[in-house]
């Protein structure tokens, strides 16, 4: 196709710590390989606020989203698999392909790797221009703001691959926000059971229930970690999920954890956090400590598996562009199950 982009777009960009600005950019065409993506739902990530609040590292000034949704406008020469007005999603990250890690079959550990809307310029744009070989054709009919949801749901795969579960035990999931949500219901999928959840926020218990926990507890009762162990039959849980990221969760999982139990830090703690943990105790009871980080090679996995976890239990919220501040402020303090900002629209990202 003729390579026609031009003019300006409007884009929400982060020039460092509490600046974000929404402004007039460049437009710029498709190169070869390349495709012009209108997104459509763009998910807001807590990473998102950690990088508008200083704690997250990534490049000044930078176009934020890496939960990407949205039409092909456009291709560059030499992409046949893609055409103007299939829907996509974004897989966000690019590899340096040639440090140990990458030959390894290891890109996501890569030592030079760059995300999009991290590192590189993300989807809370008008328009973004994108690898063709990093755009996931979605089902036609798919909800845009259920398509964005493709990228948390990759990573979330990959933190079951890292925990390896086995059919018909317990697991206890520490937080029920969007990720902790997807983690209950991949855990309901993989035929975990019980599956026990803990969360302070009583809006997020019934989330957890929503998405199909069997329990949903808050930890702030005293009596909440031994109604969890009561339903292991007081053995523990052989699988637990930090889906916050805290030291002091992994303080509990341990105390969870039965003997033999993993568990899985999915969450992102601050990087100063620091846990006490008594290697004598991971030693006697054999426990396996797991990170999970990124979506090796499974986002292609998150498409199929999209429409079969009924994710639209849960109740999103969308702004506009130009009120990314406000979308920002509803994410942090939880004002939805799930936030999208919408370049073309509410309607639009509903589908």
């Amino acid at each position: 196709m003729p390579l026609t982009d031009t003019g300006t777009i409007t884009a929400v960009r982060c020039h460092g710590p509490g600046d974000v600005r929404v402004e007039r950019l460049p437009a710029r065409a498709p190169g070869p390989g390349e495709v012009t993506i209108e997104p459509l739902a763009v998910g807001v990530c807590g990473t998102d606020s950690h990088i508008v609040g200083g704690s997250f590292p990534a490049a000044s000034p930078v176009v934020l989203g890496h939960e990407v949704c949205g039409r092909v406008r456009e291709v560059g020469a030499g992409v046949d698999r893609l055409t103007p007005g299939d829907l996509v999603t974004v897989e966000p990250h690019d590899y340096c392909t040639a440090c140990a890690y990458c030959r390894l079959g290891q890109e996501h550990l890569c030592d030079a790797k760059r995300g999009y809307g991290v590192r590189l310029d993300g989807g809370m744009t008008e328009r973004m221009v994108v690898p063709a070989r990093i755009a996931y054709r979605l089902p036609p009919a798919t909800p845009p703001w259920i398509g964005a949801l493709t990228e948390p749901l990759a990573c979330c795969i990959h933190g079951m691959d890292q925990l390896a579960p086995r059919s018909g035990l317990p697991v206890l999931v520490y937080g029920a926000g969007p990720a902790g949500a997807m983690m209950v219901a991949l855990a309901r999928s993989r035929g975990l059971a019980p599956v026990v959840v803990m969360d302070p926020r009583p809006d997020r218990r019934d989330l957890a229930l929503r998405m199909g926990a069997d329990a949903a507890l808050d930890p702030g009762d005293p009596a909440s970690e031994a109604a969890a162990r009561a339903l292991t039959g007081g053995l523990g849980f052989p699988y637990v999920v930090d889906a916050v990221g805290s030291a002091r969760l992994l303080e509990s999982a341990i105390g969870m954890a039965s003997r033999g139990g993993r568990i899985l830090i999915f969450g992102v703690a601050r990087p100063d956090e620091e846990a006490r943990v008594r290697p004598n105790e991971v030693f006697a009871r054999e426990l396996t400590i797991v990170g999970a980080v990124i979506n090796p090679y499974t986002h292609h996995r998150a498409v199929g598996m999209l429409p079969t976890l009924g994710l639209d239990r849960l109740r999103p919220a969308f702004f506009p562009l130009e009120e990314v501040s406000q979308a920002l402020a509803a994410q942090a303090g939880g004002r939805a199950d799930k936030v999208f900002v919408a370049p073309r629209g509410a309607d639009a990202a509903r589908g």
